[in-house]
């Protein structure tokens, strides 16, 4: 091998080398340096928002819980609410959130309803003073290392008079 075939495989394997330490230096100033960790949603709360003749309105609250080292944008997020053992809302937010690295944030989920829909629940409340109630769904996060889709669950009891008792899973 001529000296100068050496000294452009050495500056070739230099710039390499150079070019792999400015990635890694890159992906660790993005929080990247560790793998991606899913973001944490639990249930948080069941709250009535009002009642009409024919029906109401409800809120769920979720917190989200970002343990990465670099924020999350949410894409979609789609939910299922259940009183008792009928169905009360089915949907999906589109509209987007961002929960910082190291940090949470709650999200709120509207949900509408009719009395007709939840009858057999209502007549247990009014018996016992409380229903269970269970919200399932997904939420889609995007990251620098792309889109992640994390379930998750929450359950408790309702109360007439005292709101939402949780058990979050």
């Amino acid at each position: 091998m001529s000296k100068t075939t050496w000294l452009g495989a050495r500056r070739t394997k230099l710039a390499a080398a150079a070019l792999a330490v400015f990635a890694i230096a890159g992906c660790a100033s993005l929080g990247l340096g560790g793998a991606f960790q899913q973001p944490i949603v639990n249930f948080k709360d069941l709250r009535v928002r009002g009642l009409g003749l024919t029906g109401g309105s409800l809120d769920a609250y979720l917190n989200i819980y970002n343990p990465n080292g670099f924020r999350l944008d949410a894409t979609r997020l789609t939910y299922n609410v259940k009183v008792g053992e009928n169905p009360l809302g089915t949907g999906a937010l589109d509209s987007r959130f961002t929960v910082q690295n190291k940090d949470s944030t709650t999200v709120r989920i509207p949900i509408d309803f009719t009395y007709a829909g939840i009858g057999a629940a209502a007549r247990h409340m009014m018996q016992s003073g409380s229903v269970p109630y269970t919200v399932t769904g997904d939420v889609t996060v995007g990251t620098p290392l792309g889109n992640f889709t994390v379930r998750y669950t929450g359950s408790g009891r309702f109360s007439a008079f005292g709101g939402a008792q949780n058990n979050p899973r």
